[in-house]
Formats: C-alpha cells, structure tokens, sequence
C-alpha cells in the first residue's frame, strides 16, 4: 500500500468567473434545494446526514423529476436493497424506456425539438450530414420495425458492428424500442475478437457496415464479420450498411453478399413503416450489452438497464458538463466503447446536438479535430489524455491556427494525467480560462466515480471529488478509510447507483469477484484504481492497482513516470512498466518513442533516465530504456501497458481484444 502522505503540490490554476459559477445548471440545483456549497452538495448527495433532502436515495428520487425524464409507471421505491448493495434493484415498480425520452419526446410531430439537429456527422473524406430530432425517430422507428419482423422479441440480443456513421444512432434507439439488448463492438476489432463478442451474446442479428475510411484508406469490415460470423455462430441475419458504395452494381470495392443472410441496410430498413409504439419496460430491464477487457479470461460482458442507463448520463452531462440547449457536444469514441453511448443518450435526452466523427485525429494533418471544433462551434470537446500528449508533440501552431472560443468545457477520460499536457490542454485548447472535466469511472457503471463540478477551482490533473449521488471513497487494504488522512489507496464505492452494472453476463460468481470480493465487511465495489484526495479537498487518481510500479517498497503511476520521459525534447511518447528485479523487487523499463528524425544514442538513453531520476527519485529511474515506433493502444488512445509488460516479460496476453493496431505487438518483442 503507497503511503504518500505528503500534499500533491500542485496550485489551482483554474477559478471559475462567479458569472459563469451562477449560470451553470449545477448552480441553479443548488439554489433550487438550499445547498450552500461544493461540500455540502457531495454530502447531501451521497451521505444520509438525517435531513429530509439528503442521501443516494435521496438524490436518485429526486433526479428523474428534476430532469424531466418520463416513466411510463411510476416507482413503488426508489430502490430494494434486500440483497445487499452486489444486487440493489433501482425504481422496482417503475416502467420507462431510454428511446422515450431521447427520441419519441423531442422527436414528435408536435415537439419543439423536432427539427433540432440531434447529430452533425463528419466523415475523414469532409463529407458532412446532419440528422434532426424528427429524422431519428422516423429512423430509428423504421429499425424496431425490421427487429419484430425478423423475430427479435424483449431480452433478445442485437449486435452492432458498424462505422462510424450516424445510422449506429437510430439501431441503437430502435433496439431500446423494441427491448432488445443492444451489444456495440468496436469496429475496430479484428475477426477473433468479434466473433468472442457474437458468441458471448448469443445475437441473432448483426448491424455492420461494407467499411469505413481510416487515414485515406478504405477499411473493410464486411469481411471480418463474415469470418467472425462463421467462427461464433448464432447470427441469422446481417443488415450492411453501404459506406463505401459497396451495393452499386459499377462499384470498385466487392464484399461477399450471402442473400440468404445479409441484406442492404437501405433495403432492410428502410422499407419499413416509420411508425412505431415504443415498448413500456421494467425499470431493470436489460437495454445495453457492453464489453470490457480482462486482464486474463474472456471480456467481461457488463449489463445494463434502462432505467441505469437512461439517468446515469443524462445527470452527468446536465451537471458535469453543464449541457445547455445551444450547445454542441463532441466527445471523441467509438460506438463500441462506453462513451459512445454514454454521449448519444446523455444529449438527446435533453434535446442537444452531438457531433460525431469517423477518422483519424490527426488525418490529413494534425489540426483535424481544431478544424472539426472551430467549423461546428463545438462548446464540450472530451478526449484521452494519450491522444492529447500526441497531438501537443504536434506543435502549438497547429491549434493557433483556429478559433476555438465556441468551447465552454472541455473533458478528458481514460488514464491519469501528466501535469505538463494537462495544463498545454487547458491553456491552448481551452484558452486558459476554460475548465476540464476530468472524469473517472469505467463501463461497468456506465458513468463516473469521480469527475469534477463546473463551478469548482481546479488543480492540473484533478478530477474534483466524487460524482453526484456516488458515495466513493479512498481505503488501506484493510478497508479502512484514508481520504482524510490524504494517502493513495484503493478507490472505492460504499454504495450502489442505479447505472451500476446489474451483473455479468456470464453469471453472478465472476461479478462478485471481480468487484466485491476484496472488501466484503462491509461490502464494497474495489474498481482497481489507486486514488488520492489531498489537504485541499481534490481527487487524484495514479493509475491502476494492478499498473502501480512498486520499487522497493515505493509506488508510483506509471504514467507519472511517463510524463517525466516527456519533458524531454526528444521524447514523443512514452510507456513506463515494472519488471521483475532481484535487488528491489520491481525495476522499471521504459519504452520510448522518439521525435521525427531524432537519432536513437545510448546517450538519448541515459538523458531520458537521468530526467526521470531527477523528475521522480532514484528509485524510479529505469533499468532500461527500449526504442519502438509504435505502441499498442485502444480506439480511444489509451496505451495497453500490460501488453508492453507481457512483451518484455514474456507472459501470456490475455484478452488483446482492444486494440486498435496489433501490428505494434510484434514491434514490441524487438525493441532497439
């Protein structure tokens, strides 16, 4: 267990103007139930104090009213917690339906919504198409129509392997519509990883694409589904969607076309009567299907519900992000990863308008996503601290070149920060005066743990303090609490929420111990982070458990070790992992990408371990400093250090079913 008991250091760069604090809508909550402060916010939100309007039932009772979110049957309870917090069921009694509120409500003939753009879609060839309120629901109603008449019922599995194009918005809506459980897959998977995906889900029918566009290139995806189709079975029917102009009798690309199985998407869909009478469910009732990596076994299938589902972003974006009407959410994700949903439904619940976008950040030329902000007057922009490390690598040029005053927030997710990009994203992007969200939570709550308010001061690299209605806190290995005694523990949840996956997949056995098998008296959900609130009352997160470099008895977050690599000139990204060592238990071995044409010298080598030494102590300087070209990362940028590990070590993989880029395994196991 680290026991940093010293401050964090870091000073508040960031006051909110007392202007913007009273215009936000975490202010006008406040005012609405006599909430004096930031304090007294988080208490009464995730604390019984003994006041009538207080405590996580409290708060979650509260939220569907004030956010205007539509049950079709009210609850009986806000939740029953007879099973203990592993199994609480939230609104037992309560009917709703997540494509109610995003779609039917802002979609209808007589709603003022109607014809509010709800996507702007941008595609890496500069094509631009826009999707309205009215559009999705005819859309989305025409998907639940094509569902029944294939057979798709209530609890039935639905996958979407699919571009990135705005028709993964009314599938998704339509599967919510009819109940089915919609299962995303990264399109970026390969066949072995799809098809664990099919084969765990047990879908009968399959949304993909004929392809998609990645760096200039036409990327085929058509193919993988066939293969991962024919290894996993279960798939009755596949609906192709016709990115690339696949379905044209003169078009260059070919893909197979089993006219027993696959129809065109044009010719399955949009046939059907765009009408449709959205099912009324059980507030518990199964609506999303997501997939998360495992360290070793198969990915965990994590389930959740409607009612979970529909509240979790729809608080998270009101508050944290402070989504207003004119507003224009961009949030870089694929539709296969948590955050993709978690945009989709956290906006159209309130009737906003969300950009979406199909390539690379940095294609043709690293200023895409300054160019995309600047064109579309985007107000909240999330991104991965990796992705951002990069783009600044870049050059400020590249983003002084745009105007980028359209941005109210900024956000961030995925790994801990270094202070050094953290504060080049707040300064260059954000213009110095504009805050980020730096959220933590993960796709087994379908939110966040931690994330701060808008109207907060900030610190580079904090994520505030816990999330509304999220009772966290930070615990030794015996389970008792450290947050006030300011040491890094484990990052902890003493309470469910209603987003909270409802179990796995696969049983209650692997959930059980996957979460709450680490502290069971009393029990608590260990998410497997290691975390830290400092005098000053701001949460910092150092990485994972499992990650933590333990060097003779000291711990560090590898990505702090990591952002001291990059505070060399020469150095364009790094990854930091332990190794075993006879003499101090765990050494540390860097991998290092280098600037464009810097030469890679021994003498490179012993100035970038000599900066680390110097950045974070002797103990922390690595043993060795290996040269690679490229890392293996997620779709959403976040490196895979235990791959770079299992490299080095020689241990086995695991599920590698994340990554974006496997070539860059075989790169690994030659480092120069």
């Amino acid at each position: 267990m680290p026991q940093d008991t010293e401050p964090l250091g870091d000073e508040v760069v960031h006051e909110p103007s007392a202007a913007f604090v009273e215009s936000t809508n975490v202010a006008a909550f406040m005012r609405e139930y006599d909430i004096d402060d930031y304090d007294e916010l988080i208490e009464r939100t995730t604390t019984d104090t003994g006041v009538d309007d207080s405590g996580v039932e409290w708060f979650w009772g509260e939220l569907p009213d004030y956010l205007d979110i539509e049950f079709y049957e009210e609850y009986d309870a806000v939740r029953d917690d007879t099973d203990g917090p592993q199994f609480s069921t939230w609104y037992p009694g309560a009917e709703l339906n997540v494509a109610h509120n995003t779609v039917d409500q802002h979609g209808a003939p007589d709603a003022g919504t109607r014809n509010t753009v709800a996507c702007i879609w941008e595609g890496e060839d500069g094509e631009i198409r826009e999707l309205t309120y009215h559009e999705l629901r005819r859309r989305s109603n025409q998907v639940a129509n094509y569902l029944e008449s294939v057979g798709i019922d209530t609890g039935d599995t639905v996958g979407l392997y699919m571009p990135m194009v705005p028709e993964v918005i009314p599938i998704l809506y339509g599967c919510f519509k009819v109940g089915a459980i919609a299962v995303p897959i990264f399109s970026g998977f390969g066949v072995d990883a799809t098809a664990t995906r099919i084969e765990d889900s047990r879908c009968s029918v399959l949304f993909t694409g004929d392809g998609f566009y990645r760096r200039g290139s036409e990327v085929t995806l058509k193919d993988a589904a066939d293969e991962a189709i024919e290894e996993a079975g279960h798939v009755e029917h596949t609906v192709v969607f016709d990115r690339l102009g696949a379905s044209d009798d003169d078009a260059e690309i070919e893909i197979a076309f089993d006219h027993e199985r696959d129809e065109w998407f044009h010719d399955a869909v949009g046939t059907q009567d765009d009408d449709y009478d959205t099912k009324s469910l059980p507030a518990d009732q199964e609506c999303m299907l997501l997939y998360s990596s495992g360290t070793t076994g198969k990915p965990k299938g994590i389930v959740h519900t409607h009612a979970g589902a529909q509240l979790q972003p729809a608080k998270e974006l009101h508050f944290g992000f402070d989504l207003k009407p004119a507003d224009r959410f961009f949030w870089v994700s694929d539709i296969g990863w948590m955050m993709g949903p978690w945009t989709l439904i956290g906006t159209h619940t309130f009737g906003g308008t969300m950009v979406m976008y199909e390539g690379a950040p940095d294609y043709p030329q690293p200023d895409r996503f300054w160019e995309l902000i600047d064109r579309h007057g985007v107000t909240q922009f999330g991104i991965s601290p990796t992705a951002i490390r990069a783009l600044r690598k870049q050059g400020d040029e590249w983003v002084e070149d745009h105007d980028l005053s359209s941005l109210r927030l900024l956000g961030s997710t995925g790994e801990p920060w270094d202070p050094e990009s953290w504060l080049w994203f707040y300064e260059h992007v954000g213009g110095g005066d504009t805050p980020i969200i730096n959220i933590s939570g993960g796709t087994e709550i379908f939110g966040c743990f931690l994330m701060p308010m808008p109207t907060q001061p900030l610190k580079p690299c904090t994520l505030g303090g816990p999330g509304l209605g999220m009772d966290i806190d930070v615990v030794d290995g015996t389970g008792e609490s450290i947050k006030e005694d300011h040491e890094r523990g484990y990052l902890v949840a003493r309470d469910s929420n209603p987003a909270m996956t409802k179990s796995l997949w696969g049983g209650d056995d692997r959930y059980l111990h996957e979460y709450w098998s680490t502290f069971e008296d009393p029990p608590m959900w260990n998410h497997g982070d290691w975390a830290q609130q400092d005098a000053d009352g701001f949460w910092f997160l150092h990485g994972r458990a499992d990650d933590a470099l333990n060097v003779a008895g000291r711990k560090v977050g590898p990505a702090e070790v990591e952002g001291a690599a990059m505070e060399h000139d020469d150095v364009n990204q790094a990854a930091a992992v332990g190794v075993p060592d006879e003499t101090t238990g765990t050494a540390v071995v860097l991998y290092v990408i280098v600037e464009e044409g810097v030469e890679e010298t021994d003498g490179l080598r012993e100035a970038i371990r000599e900066s680390v030494g110097e950045e974070q102590g002797k103990p922390f300087r690595p043993r060795e400093v290996l040269f690679v070209d490229e890392f293996p990362k997620t779709q959403s940028g976040k490196i895979i250090r235990r791959a770079v590990e299992a490299a080095y070590t020689g241990e086995e993989l695991g599920d590698m079913s994340s990554i974006e880029n496997p070539d860059a395994l075989e790169e690994l196991k030659e480092p120069r």
